[in-house]
């Protein structure tokens, strides 16, 4: 009989430091999509306070209590990451389960401003996107989630069956910054 053996979406593929930037694969937990029904918006936000300690983030941002963090997915769609979604949140919003859907990446350093800079549109500037900006948007062709969770780190959340393109785009920018400082 075959034994299958789960393997993580960058298995084989990090972690990778060019340049004194580095890539690590982040083991995040769950990953729920809720997506509100409609009028139940505010009934969430109460449910989401009471289960896991979580206000709704506003459009662009993220709200943290202990190892749950939700992430502002787009509109009227947020991703509770790291816990389990309290089953009583169904009765308010639809709950997804996503935890096998995407890539989670952490880049970090002092470079890894310059390594997004070359990937994506957005001003990664610390008055544009501040610690705890989060945003949907493009890394390189890919849609992806970058979230800022510290001065020098960036989460990317790429679809999983992309990681590997995830990967070779983020080490082509890495290699890039690296050679210009170098």
């Amino acid at each position: 009989m075959i034994e299958l053996k789960a393997l993580s979406p960058a298995a084989g593929l990090l972690p990778l430091t060019l340049g004194g930037v580095h890539l690590s694969e982040a083991e995040v937990g769950p990953l729920t999509l809720i997506a509100p029904y409609k009028g139940r918006e505010a009934a969430l936000a109460t449910a989401l306070d009471k289960a896991h300690g979580l206000g709704w983030p506003a459009a662009g941002g993220t709200s943290q209590s202990g190892a749950a963090r939700l992430l502002w997915f787009g509109r009227k769609q947020a991703v509770l990451v790291g816990v389990e979604a309290d089953a009583k949140l169904a009765a308010h919003a639809a709950l997804t389960d996503q935890s096998d859907a995407w890539s989670c990446l952490v880049l970090e350093g002092a470079g890894a401003r310059d390594v997004l800079a070359r990937l994506t549109p957005l001003d990664m500037r610390d008055q544009a996107f501040p610690v705890g900006a989060t945003a949907r948007t493009e890394v390189f062709h890919m849609a992806c989630s970058i979230t800022r969770l510290s001065a020098t780190s960036w989460q990317i959340m790429g679809f999983r069956s992309m990681a590997k393109t995830l990967v070779h785009d983020l080490q082509v920018a890495m290699e890039g910054v690296a050679a210009r400082a170098g």
